[in-house]
């Protein structure tokens, strides 16, 4: 049986076809098959004799099919006349910029880059992926102005070196700075490079370039967003935007421009100042908002149109910090004392003088430092010395009004608005504080003893008026029972005349001695109750009187008493001495209080008149002779004990 080998000996030919057909077909038609995802770098060996073709003198990529590095690379597909001993081809894969990024381009190869530019010009080469047309077009070798951002590109790298890097991203409310590294010189008198355009925003740099932009610090800025923005043809600082607050304006000093005309006049000699865009202090302040301000071209000086409060007080500070380097003002006085003063000044700068102020100063705290403090302090420590201390305090209104006055008329010399000057604490020294205070507590309590002594002669006088109503109701009581009894009387009389006229009709002549009885009861009656009412009023009239003189009677005697016990002691003093009189009143107060001073009976020692035998016998004796001391001589005998 015939082996299997020989019966499919035409598969195994196929197989080893298949595996070299790459090497065979290069051999014999100088096949070359590039993948859809690369390109073919081509070096081709070495040229046919006669051609004659070599590369210039200073490149190393060819452009017309002389030996070495080839300019044309493969692009996905076959090709044919290749042959390996006379092309080597390399693949290479798509160059991939990713999202966010973008590619720089360094070319190795090409024409020279003038002097004096560090970059070279962009030319028409399809992104850098037709180097023939690079090199054909007048490339230049070096770091190119133009990139490539995010995508697939077919690009020779034996020609280009490709660096990826980030875009530029500014934050919200923040402001790119621009530094260009490459362009015209800066003018000899300025800091930063001229306006241009037609470069969006510096990511044309090659027009940046053509339009005739500096090298260097440049007056446009950019604003929030992200930008494809080369690194080596610019440089980008972020800052945040310049915000005027709400109360505030901005003053712009612009360091850049060409020099503008003077709008204050001749009568404002302290500085220039300019239209917008020129260099100098701009006549138009910024309103309160954010700007994008390139600190290293313009500077905005800040200036509050609001009150402005300044204090003169030591450990008090506004918010604006305008006043941290101010204190406490110290006077001294006409009678040599010295003093502090707490001063505040509210200030207002209208924000159509505010570039003047700050043309003469150049900032606010300027303002302060070399006006203000000076003047303030000064003003007081003049008026100070023309008046003592207690004048000062006395007169502080008056002092403050013409403090007023005086700084008003020097700030509006200055441009600035003097709203109102106000004193605070006046500190005097502590020793004429003292002595003011203790005149002024004696002035009080001279003031009180005056209200004392009104309220006890007030007192007294109406105690008197409360003794006289007293007995008035005694006198009004007597004048009633008067009353009472006359009108007893007259209606006894009429009584008895009424009964004197009845009789009379019944009885003619009875009634005659009736009436003149009648007539003489009455005027009995009648004089007995005239004199009984004599008789109450002058018996109230009588004790009203005796209450009176009783208590005129009792005052004198305790006021005779008084002074004669009084005088009685002065002449006791004289005649015995104080020390004597002393004792005698004390001697004199112990015998009124039955205090025994000598004991009845005295026992002694040996060395005495008597002995104690004879002590007792004595007690004996007096027990018997008083028997109700009995208990008492017990107690002496215990006592003695």
């Amino acid at each position: 049986m015939e082996p299997l080998f020989f019966k499919f000996w035409w598969l195994l030919i196929i197989v080893i076809c298949i595996a070299l057909y790459k090497y065979i077909f290069r051999f014999i038609f100088g096949m070359v098959l590039v993948p859809e995802d690369k390109i073919g770098l081509v070096t081709k060996k070495f040229v046919l004799l006669g051609s004659n073709k070599e590369l210039p003198d200073g490149r190393i990529i060819a452009t017309k099919g002389e030996a070495g590095f080839q300019a044309k690379a493969l692009a996905p597909g076959i090709y044919f006349g290749k042959w390996f001993w006379q092309y080597s081809i390399s693949m290479q894969s798509f160059i991939v910029i990713p999202e966010g990024k973008i590619g720089l381009i360094l070319a190795k190869d090409g024409a020279a880059i003038p002097t004096g530019n560090i970059l070279a010009q962009q030319v028409d080469s399809d992104s850098y992926q037709d180097a023939e047309k690079f090199l054909v077009n007048g490339g230049q070798r070096g770091r190119q102005t133009s990139y490539i951002t995010a995508g697939s590109y077919r690009i020779n790298t034996m020609l280009f070196q490709i660096s990826i890097t980030e875009m530029i991203r500014i934050q919200e409310s923040m402001v790119g700075i621009v530094t260009t590294l490459d362009g015209l010189p800066i003018e000899a008198s300025q800091i930063a490079g001229k306006l241009v355009d037609g470069h969006n925003n510096f990511q044309n740099f090659d027009g940046f370039i053509k339009n005739g932009g500096n090298r260097g610090l440049q007056p446009q800025v950019i604003l929030a967003g992200s930008y494809n923005l080369n690194p080596w043809a610019v440089q980008i600082e972020e800052i945040p935007m310049t915000e005027i607050p709400i109360g505030y304006v901005g003053v712009v000093i612009s360091y850049i421009g060409q020099e503008g005309k003077d709008l204050t006049g001749n009568d404002f000699k302290h500085g220039n100042i300019v239209e917008k865009g020129c260099k100098g202090v701009w006549l138009e302040p910024l309103g309160p908002g954010k700007y994008p301000i390139n600190k290293y071209i313009m500077k905005v000086e800040l200036v509050p149109t609001t009150n402005l409060v300044l204090n003169w007080a030591t450990a008090r500070s506004e918010a604006h910090n305008l006043d941290k380097n101010l204190s406490t003002i110290t006077v001294r006085s006409k009678d040599g004392f010295p003093f502090n003063l707490d001063v505040a000044q509210i200030i207002h700068v209208p924000s159509t003088e505010a570039p003047k102020v700050i043309a003469r100063f150049g900032n606010m705290v300027n303002l302060v430092s070399q006006v203000l403090e000076p003047t303030i302090g000064n003003y007081f420590r003049n008026s100070a010395q023309d008046s003592d201390v207690i004048a000062f305090l006395s007169t502080r209104k008056e002092r403050q009004d013409s403090a007023k006055s005086h700084i008003k008329k020097v700030l509006d010399e200055y441009n600035v608005n003097a709203v109102d000057t106000l004193i605070g604490d006046i500190v005097p020294p502590e020793t004429l504080m003292k002595t003011l205070t203790d005149r002024k507590i004696a002035e009080e309590q001279k003031i009180t003893y005056e209200t004392q002594k009104k309220a006890q002669e007030t007192r007294q006088g109406m105690e008197k008026e409360t003794a006289i109503a007293d007995m008035q109701k005694d006198i009004v009581k007597a004048q009633q029972g008067v009353e009472i009894s006359e009108r007893t009387a007259n209606a006894t009389v009429k009584k008895a005349e009424g009964d004197a006229t009845s009789v009379k009709v019944a009885v003619g002549a009875e009634a005659e001695v009736i009436k003149t009885r009648a007539h003489a009861e009455a005027e009995s009656t009648r004089a007995r109750a005239q004199a009984d009412s004599d008789a109450i009023r002058l018996k109230a009239a009588a004790q009203a009187e005796q209450i009176s003189l009783t208590g005129g009677a009792e005052a004198g005697k305790i006021l005779a008493i008084g002074k004669s016990t009084a005088e009685a002691y002065e002449l006791a003093v004289k005649a015995l001495g104080g020390e004597n009189f002393t004792r005698y009143k004390i001697t004199e107060e112990l015998s009124k209080g039955n205090v025994k001073l000598i004991p009845d009976v005295l026992i002694g020692g040996t060395n005495s008149n008597g002995t104690a035998i004879e002590g007792l016998l004595g007690l004996k004796l007096m027990e018997m002779i008083n028997p109700i001391k009995k208990e008492e001589s017990n107690n002496s005998i215990n006592d003695q004990k």
